[in-house]
């Protein structure tokens, strides 16, 4: 008989479970309720979809319906604060980080699509002009540049970027997996709207972290986190994100979890996908 590696059929087990949530889904909505609602945060802007981190970008997926959105932000050697994710330049061929560049030689940069690494300000300058938008600025401060003075200074040159003219309308949130920039960003800016990261399925010790941190929006791996676990965060007072959602089933899956927030990479394919096939789930 021949014997199964464990290492392969976990995959097949990860594609079963989505496939049977979207089966699901598709045949018997009222199996899980008469109406879904679910906020969907354009990724990077939509990175699947179009040259991610760009003013293209988010333009483009803005074009398109898109009305939340997540982005990173990073400082450069000028202190400058640019709009990009990774901790190196290497997909742009140069072999540094931003924070090891002046924003004069960030910008002299071009994605391999051809357009330009975008300033902060100038994104703001996109988003402050359109009413009712969520956003999440990621603080990118996993980094040994950002030692804690370096970390300071730049996580209240993002406060004071960011909140300084934000439309009345509109709901910006900083993000980060780093407890201590959120913490640090809390002390010095208490009402402000945060989200706190995890690179692990939901459990009740991330909630017990997030409430010492005074946080109540919590982002989780959709691997891992079972809707008893989402029940339960909603009934202590959390908002739930839930990733990756790659896909149209990893986004049925999140869903099928009630999950309130999903930030995929492909918002326009679900914008779509949903009109057409699962009308009465709300993307809102």
């Amino acid at each position: 008989m021949k014997q199964v590696n464990r290492q392969e059929k976990k995959p097949l087990s990860r594609y079963v479970i989505r496939l049977t949530f979207s089966m699901l889904l598709l045949a018997s909505p009222v199996a899980f309720a008469q109406q879904a609602s679910v906020k969907v945060i354009a990724h990077r802007g939509g990175g699947a979809e179009f040259d991610e981190n760009t003013l293209s970008a988010f333009m483009g997926s803005y074009e398109q319906g898109a009305r939340n959105f997540e982005t990173d932000i990073r400082m450069t050697k000028d202190r400058q604060l640019v709009i990009y994710h990774d901790a190196n330049l290497k997909r742009l061929g140069v072999d540094a980080t931003v924070e090891e560049l002046s924003l004069n030689e960030i910008k002299a940069l071009r994605t391999p699509k051809g357009h330009p690494i975008p300033t902060l300000a100038e994104l703001l300058t996109f988003f402050n002009s359109k009413p009712g938008l969520s956003i999440e600025f990621e603080l990118k401060t996993r980094n040994p540049k950002y030692e804690r003075d370096f970390m300071k200074k730049y996580v209240d040159a993002v406060c004071a970027q960011v909140f300084a003219h934000m439309p009345e309308t509109s709901d910006y949130f900083l993000t980060s997996f780093d407890k201590a920039a959120l913490q640090y960003a809390k002390q010095q800016n208490p009402s402000i709207p945060m989200l706190i990261i995890y690179n692990e399925g939901l459990s009740q010790k991330v909630l017990d972290e997030a409430k010492a941190l005074g946080i109540d929006r919590i982002g989780c791996r959709i691997e891992g986190t079972t809707r008893a676990m989402v029940r339960e965060a909603h009934k202590q007072g959390f908002k739930l994100s839930l990733g990756p959602t790659p896909t149209i089933n990893d986004f049925l899956l999140g869903v099928a979890l009630e999950c309130d927030y999903v930030c995929p990479d492909i918002p326009v394919e679900i914008f779509e996908w949903t009109k057409k096939n699962a009308p009465w789930i709300t993307l809102n």
